[in-house]
């Protein structure tokens, strides 16, 4: 096995920092695996090359004089397309958008790059973030590296499929909608959802945009639990408008062991029913707690309905899902919610009047959502850890078909309706909850499964901690055999 290729973030700025491999030797050797496998998987869809090799001989420079630019001294990574660098486009996927070139970079990209950090490229993502899927037609189709037919998910796939295939050493992705925990599950990496608000958004945005949007996050994705909490230590805290005014102190972990733990688990949900090999993933991590001594419950339940949680989040992620679209998309919008019947409560009708909805309608979700917070707030002062399923099944295969509500997905040998991965991202997300994503191995049929590992508000680094326990136990990240050679 390439073990250079799919060592974690943190091993591999240890062995530049102690001069075993040079900045610029591991850049040219992610360079050659991608020029080798980056064709038929598609996750690296923009590039800086001479920026970066410039950039890695200088930090092989500094450490050759004594200096130390970081924690990240000359690690070459990649980061999400919808992240702006200065020189290259953020397309978002839209191909109206191709020639939208950054003029600086994102405030993540600033403080990954000041902590030693050379970005080399971007990661592929779908039209708008908007699906489970990565393709579009700037750039195409990324394949999941395990099996090529079936989508890495999205939006941050290319982020997932790049780590898989050891084409990069860290990822930064992003999360509405599951967009950096689906990948990460269907991949069989890591990923942080933070805590919302937390990790400045500034620059991971449609061109002018400064307003921090509803629901979405910036986050890691890595080979490691341990690389989650370096770049969240990295890219973490107050933007500009706030320093010096506040500083983020995330509380840390004080269990040692998975048997300190008290452990909530949710293993399926009847209107968003999850494959029974999804499920024993989520028992086997459960167990794991058992077997070391620590308390598992498996009915515990915040105190509010879930399908009354769901409500909340479809029309808290419409609303801010529709900011994004151009004004004729609204209007096309506003105008068909207009002839709608007052009784029609089909999904179609209730997309547009989620995407249409007045301020005060919007308001009365939020106050809703404020109600959950709570709720979770209550439910995690009797249990550390909350363990979901992240989605409905492994990687499906790619569906492009137009039109979403046709699209379906094989769950226990039934189909059901694709959207059903959703509840899974918006239970936690409506919330501001941070969940890590942490592998669990592949499946009968080869294919990774992520467990979802949830906490309290601002418990993040708790979340991370557990994952990175359960990784000593099962193993965590497995390569896909077709490119560990």
């Amino acid at each position: 096995m390439d073990e250079l290729a799919f060592s974690d973030a943190t091993t591999l700025v240890s062995r530049i920092k102690s001069k075993q491999i040079s900045s610029l030797e591991l850049l040219e050797h992610y360079i050659a695996r991608m020029d080798r496998i980056n064709p038929e998987v598609n996750a690296i869809v923009v590039t800086q090359l001479d920026k970066a090799r410039a950039r890695a001989q200088a930090a092989d420079a500094a450490l050759a004089r004594g200096e130390d630019w970081g924690p990240l001294h000359g690690l070459p990574m990649t980061v999400k397309e919808s992240y702006d660098l200065t020189g290259l486009p953020t397309t978002w996927g839209n191909p109206v958008m191709k020639d939208n070139i950054a003029v600086s970079d994102a405030v993540a990209c600033e403080r990954l790059q000041s902590a030693g950090a050379v970005i080399f490229g971007k990661t592929n993502v779908p039209i708008h973030l908007a699906d489970f899927q990565s393709y579009n037609e700037v750039y195409g189709t990324t394949n999941n590296p395990h099996d090529l037919g079936r989508t890495p998910g999205g939006s941050s796939g290319g982020s997932a499929a790049a780590l898989a295939a050891g084409l990069t050493g860290l990822e930064m992705g992003s999360d509405i909608g599951g967009s950096i925990r689906n990948p990460a599950h269907y991949c069989g990496v890591f990923g942080l959802k933070p805590t919302w608000g937390i990790l400045p958004m500034r620059g991971h945005a449609m061109p002018g945009v400064l307003t921090m949007s509803d629901i979405s996050v910036i986050g890691p994705m890595a080979r490691s639990a341990e690389d989650l909490l370096l770049a969240l230590d990295i890219t973490g805290g107050a933007d500009d408008l706030h320093n010096p005014g506040w500083k983020l102190e995330l509380p840390v972990a004080q269990q040692k062991s998975l048997g300190d733990f008290r452990v909530a688990v949710w293993l399926d949900q009847g209107f968003a029913p999850v494959d029974q090999s999804v499920q024993d993933r989520v028992l086997k991590v459960a167990k794991l707690v058992e077997a070391a001594g620590g308390q598992v419950d498996y009915d515990a339940r915040p105190d509010f309905d879930a399908a009354t949680s769901h409500d909340h989040y479809f029309h808290l992620l419409h609303a801010a899902m529709s900011a994004r679209q151009p004004e004729e998309v609204f209007a096309e919008a506003l105008n068909k919610r207009q002839s709608l019947a007052p009784d029609d409560m089909s999904d179609p009708a209730r997309l547009t009047r989620a995407s249409t909805q007045f301020y005060r309608d919007w308001h009365a979700h939020n106050e809703q959502r404020t109600h959950l917070r709570w709720a979770w707030h209550e439910f995690f002062k009797q249990y550390d850890i909350l363990l979901t399923p992240m989605c409905v099944t492994s990687a499906f295969p790619h569906d492009q078909n137009p039109r979403i509500s046709q699209r379906q997905i094989t769950v226990n040998n039934e189909q059901r309706p694709y959207m059903d991965n959703l509840f899974w991202a918006g239970l936690t997300g409506v919330s501001y909850l941070p969940s890590t994503v942490v592998p669990t191995g592949p499946d009968s049929q080869g294919l990774p499964v992520g467990v979802q590992v949830v906490s309290r508000e601002m418990g993040d680094k708790i979340t991370i901690e557990f994952a990175r326990l359960v990784h000593q136990q099962i193993g965590g990240f497995v390569p896909p055999s077709r490119y560990t050679d």
